[in-house]
């Protein structure tokens, strides 16, 4: 199943994305969700995004050509940080250019994990039943601010620099995905989920040792080789297997 929140003839709604249509649904995210009957075309509305999370953890050097692509060592733990809500636009939203402030905005396409229920103090092996589904992402970076000056937070924490979208995949294996990303139709990223270098469940129950986890909470499991700069302008598309894809253009802030 492919949950979306999208803004119909002005109201705010849930549905089922069924290819080019989308079921209306009565009923939250989180708990009893029932299609109504009442079917739209996916064209007419603006798509939200899937969640409005409290929070959105984000793992760096999750995969290993990106570590060599950083030239850092391999994490023995997951390099976490995390993005404030501001942060969360959903497909065909404007990512912001703070060109005041940065001269190199960098894209990184992600798949992201979505929190269907607390946790906190989750086992790996139990950590699957509190994970609603799976969305696409990306981690839009003021890389000169994170590499100039250290300043991670500030660098990946501007209002719109986390696209998530356009939909959260339920019944999705997410061990074997492919992952690409396009800038303005040109593939720049090209990986797959197998290569993760800590997987989701593990991600969840790590966190969930640290932080208590809840619905709608969103955590980015990291980005492989090939970031770089995008300009005002510019196209950007997240596609990942299962899910589908993510676009969004640049604008100024």
């Amino acid at each position: 199943m492919k949950l979306v929140r999208f803004v119909y003839q002005g109201a705010e709604a849930l549905g089922t994305l069924k290819g080019e249509e989308i079921s209306l649904c009565e009923g939250s995210l989180f708990g009893e969700l029932k299609e109504t009957g009442m079917v739209i075309k996916a064209a007419e509305v603006h798509f939200l995004p899937p969640v409005k999370p409290e929070k959105v953890l984000c793992v760096g050097l999750n995969y290993m050509d990106h570590v060599v692509e950083s030239k850092v060592e391999k994490p023995e733990l997951p390099v976490i940080f995390s993005k404030g809500p501001g942060t969360v636009i959903g497909a065909r939203d404007e990512i912001r250019y703070p060109v005041k402030m940065s001269k190199r905005v960098d894209y990184e396409g992600e798949l992201a994990v979505v929190i269907g229920k607390t946790a906190r103090d989750v086992e790996e092996g139990e950590a699957a039943a509190y994970i609603l589904g799976y969305t696409c992402a990306n981690d839009v970076t003021a890389r000169d601010l994170q590499t100039d000056i250290n300043q991670w937070t500030v660098a990946k924490g501007f209002d719109t620099f986390c696209p998530l979208g356009p939909c959260i995949a339920t019944d999705l294996d997410p061990g074997n995905l492919e992952i690409r990303l396009t800038l303005n139709g040109e593939e720049r990223q090209h990986s797959n989920t197998r290569h993760l270098l800590f997987k989701p469940t593990y991600l969840v129950s790590y966190l969930s040792h640290i932080f208590e986890l809840h619905p709608g909470d969103v955590i980015l499991t990291g980005t492989p080789e090939g970031i770089g700069p995008m300009e005002i302008g510019d196209m950007v598309t997240v596609e990942i297997e299962g899910i589908g894809a993510l676009t969004n253009v640049v604008g100024k802030r």
